[in-house]
């Protein structure tokens, strides 16, 4: 007799709204088990669809930009095994403030939320990630380097950029890993961060985004790709 494949698990940082919460979602309505993180102790969406989810949805709790909670939920993780992990942080300033107007305690909150502390997650749990799997972090199109000709948004780039830079560090560092690895840029997405003038519904996005990580699957190496699949330059 046939028997049903294992259902793959996906560990999902920082599903409480926005795009983390539809990729929740999504993983679900394709037939996956979801981890889901949330900061605080409130209750969220991701709380309510965990209700609905027939047990298909745990909720952990952490702040990324703790070291010390991110080490508790290795901890609590441990001897787990996961398909995907995808961490999805993300915050921005005053999009008309430049390098030379920002503050520095401005700067820093930018730059440990999108860089340094979703780079802290992978290095604390990608060794829970199948050999087969993929790690996978949420980017942005203004990111890239090459694609950058009309300024704006100088310190969201500059996160963007270095958490593309930290990612191909650690990827030269695991050059044999047999692990796809992709930086994602859902598109301009009107979400709380992305703000009510984006181009894209969430519906627009989040489900070609798991597309494209579901098509990246297989392939070791690391990725710099849009919502859509295309490859954006670094």
């Amino acid at each position: 007799m046939p028997t049903n494949p294992p259902t793959k698990t996906a560990l999902l940082i920082g599903a409480s709204r926005g795009l983390g919460y539809a990729m929740a979602a999504e993983y679900l309505k394709r037939g996956w088990n979801v981890v889901g993180t949330v900061r605080g102790k409130a209750r969220t969406l991701l709380h309510d669809l965990a209700d609905r989810s027939q047990n298909r949805l745990e909720i952990e709790t952490v702040d990324i930009c703790e070291p010390d909670q991110i080490a508790a939920l290795r901890a609590r993780l441990s001897g787990r095994m996961f398909d995907l992990l995808f961490v999805n942080a993300g915050v921005t300033n005053n999009p008309s403030e430049t390098i030379a107007d920002v503050t520095t305690e401005e700067f820093a909150r930018v730059m440990v939320t999108n860089a340094l502390s979703p780079m802290r997650v992978v290095e604390a749990v990608h060794d829970l990630v199948s050999p087969t799997g993929t790690i996978g972090l949420m980017s942005s199109g203004q990111g890239s380097v090459s694609n950058n000709t009309m300024g704006m948004r100088e310190v969201y780039r500059g996160s963007k950029a270095a958490l593309n830079m930290f990612m191909r560090s650690f990827a030269a560092r695991h050059s044999s890993d047999s692990r796809a690895m992709v930086l994602m840029a859902p598109g301009w997405v009107r979400t709380d961060l992305g703000g009510p003038d984006g181009r894209l519904s969430i519906e627009e996005s989040v489900p070609n985004l798991v597309n494209v990580l579901l098509s990246v699957q297989g392939a070791p190496a690391l990725q710099y790709l849009d919502y859509l699949g295309r490859t954006i330059p670094w």
